[in-house]
């Protein structure tokens, strides 16, 4: 007992005399994750027209010089968004969403063209879009959004002497321009693609 109470003592002086300390015992705010977003969001999802073809989306949210060098950083204290030593909180004023639409099989596996089914002109003009902004499991409509651009390519057989042969497949470009001014970096922005009877045909989400 007696050989104890002096570092006891040594120690509470310590403290003491310097209260940071205990700071220096804290375990330092290290990085675990860093997310790089130079090209801006990707946005890409599978999906089906009930009883129809399937397709996938391959697109992009980007805005001009945003995205460079902007960082999402997770750490043991939480997650935050830079760019050099500025912390970022919030979208850009606009985003430009891009993005195509194209065939996709149902099964992978499954290799007889002849038995697929295609996206046809007709087929895709009845699909409605739909954009949200959404926070956590809340969604709300994403107001203001402008087409910019709508587009229909022919896609060629890679074997041209049976391309009669073949059924005519298409692949769809839209752009778009988003209102993000005021929204916070933590929101997702979500597309939906209904046929007409209001069934999903797929959900896409651009989210940091």
């Amino acid at each position: 007992m007696s050989r104890r109470r002096p570092v006891s003592l040594i120690l509470a002086v310590l403290l003491l005399l310097y209260p940071s300390a205990p700071l220096l015992l804290a375990e330092p705010d290290r990085e675990k994750t860093v997310w790089n977003y130079d090209g801006g969001l990707q946005m890409m999802t599978d999906g089906q027209v009930a009883s129809g073809p399937c397709f996938r989306i391959n697109g992009r949210a980007t805005a001009r010089d945003y995205f460079v060098n902007l960082k999402r950083v997770d750490t043991n204290t939480g997650t935050f968004f830079r760019r050099g030593n500025e912390i970022v909180t919030e979208f850009p004023a606009v985003l430009h969403l891009s993005f195509l639409m194209y065939d996709f099989p149902c099964d992978i596996q499954i290799q007889n063209a002849g038995s697929r089914v295609y996206l046809t002109k007709a087929l895709v003009s009845t699909l409605r879009l739909s954009f949200y902004w959404k926070h956590g499991l809340a969604m709300r409509p994403a107001p203001g959004i402008e087409p910019r651009h709508y587009e229909t390519r022919q896609v060629m057989p890679y074997a041209a002497a049976i391309a009669d042969q073949m059924p005519e497949r298409f692949e769809w470009e839209f752009e778009f321009d988003v209102p993000s001014t005021g929204v916070p970096v933590t929101d997702s922005l979500v597309m939906v693609v209904r046929t007409p009877d209001g069934h999903i045909a797929a959900r896409a989400a651009a989210r940091m």
